[in-house]
């Protein structure tokens, strides 16, 4: 007999389904997930029926360990040591995501991880202590898994599960008496398997080519910070050139060498001129805190520089307003720079009005920073 087939974004019974789909796991069966690269035999690894069933799923020239797929990035804490912050920055830029993660544990906590899981160590973990997550960026897996108590480990379900050739019909024949369930949500977004990434230290290593090639990997990586004003030649300008004191003081290099670890401070005013130099007061009162915005230039707000941006703090509401009328998904990640109000304009004050506000910015941006933007 076939594999049931269930549609599972059809018939209004989303929640039923999922619950189906989680408690047939629990019970030890094999249930086909969607991701967003292919369809994938899931099964939980605390049940030795399942583990069984995944083997035979993967062919007998697959031995190493399952990968590990995990609803949420901080699930990924529950098979780890504590990560450094560049693993940290890692899993928040990259997942959920079709990338998998391979990282090196210790015997230490390799041990307590098998212990609590009852499971075998070479389940999840090679020979050197290495583990694969992933974490699906699947409505659908993320809520199936996230129903289940256990490592869920899950294996390519077959020939048809890609988005080029997805024929849940076929696969259901395909799979009689290896799976229990087939969720269908339609062909998978990408036709290219999930990006392997080796993470060591301070940096990563492709192990197997997929939907993100580098370039892209090192785009996603990246922490844009964009701060908006009006004319983009005081607030803004003032701010961007405090954050980056800041942010270099605390990761302790040259402000230079902020780009190279990823992160980039940027400014615009929404009602911008480009090219025109900041206000001498400006540039006078963050002399006294050893910022130089000599070299400023203003540049107008635009969509380029919205979507590329990770927060973008504003200096009044009215600046918040024109970053959601030009991109109306930027709501989440868009903030004004003081929660209790407007920060004022200090356009025609003198060099005395810009020193108290920049000793204001400093304030308000060291505790925005601390609060949004993590590294």
């Amino acid at each position: 007999m076939a594999v049931p087939i269930v549609s599972i974004f059809e018939g209004g019974e989303y929640e039923q389904y999922v619950r189906r789909g989680a408690q047939t796991l629990s019970d030890g069966g094999i249930v086909v997930l969607p991701t967003e690269t292919v369809y994938g035999a899931a099964g939980l690894l605390t049940r030795p029926e399942a583990r069984k069933h995944l083997r035979a799923l993967r062919g007998e020239s697959s031995t190493g360990p399952f990968t590990v797929h995990v609803a949420h990035p901080n699930d990924a804490s529950n098979y780890l040591d504590e990560l450094n912050d560049y693993g940290r920055r890692l899993i928040r830029k990259l997942w959920p995501g079709p990338v998998g993660l391979l990282f090196n544990v210790s015997e230490k906590r390799r041990a307590a991880v098998v212990s609590k899981f009852e499971i075998k160590t070479d389940d999840i973990y090679d020979a050197q202590g290495n583990i694969t997550l992933r974490c699906p960026d699947h409505v659908v897996a993320t809520d199936v898994i996230g129903e289940v108590k256990g490592p869920v480990a899950m294996t390519a379900a077959g020939g048809s599960a890609t988005a080029s050739s997805w024929k849940p019909e076929q696969l259901a024949q395909e799979l009689e008496g290896k799976a229990d369930l087939i969720f269908d949500a339609g062909p998978t977004k990408y036709s290219k398997p999930s990006t392997l990434l080796k993470v060591s230290g301070g940096k990563y290593e492709i192990v197997r080519a997929g939907v993100y090639d580098e370039r892209i990997i090192e785009r996603l990586l990246r922490t844009t910070i964009l701060f908006v004003c009006s004319g983009n030649t005081c607030r803004s300008a003032m701010a961007e050139a405090i954050a980056r004191q800041l942010l270099a003081q605390k990761l302790s290099l040259p402000e230079p060498e902020l780009e190279k670890k990823g992160i980039s401070v940027l400014s615009a005013g929404s009602f911008a001129m480009p090219g025109a130099r900041a206000t001498p007061q400006a540039v006078e009162a963050l002399k006294d805190l050893g910022a130089d915005l000599s070299y400023h230039r203003s540049k107008p707000l635009t969509v380029e520089l919205i979507h590329q941006a990770d927060v973008i703090f504003t200096m009044g509401r009215s600046h918040a307003q024109a970053v959601t009328a030009l991109v109306p998904s930027a709501t989440e990640k868009v903030a004004t720079l003081d929660p209790a109000g407007d920060i004022d304009d200090p356009i025609g004050g003198d060099v005395r009005l810009y020193q108290t506000l920049a000793g204001q910015l400093k304030n308000l941006i060291q505790r925005r920073l601390e609060e949004k933007v993590p590294l």
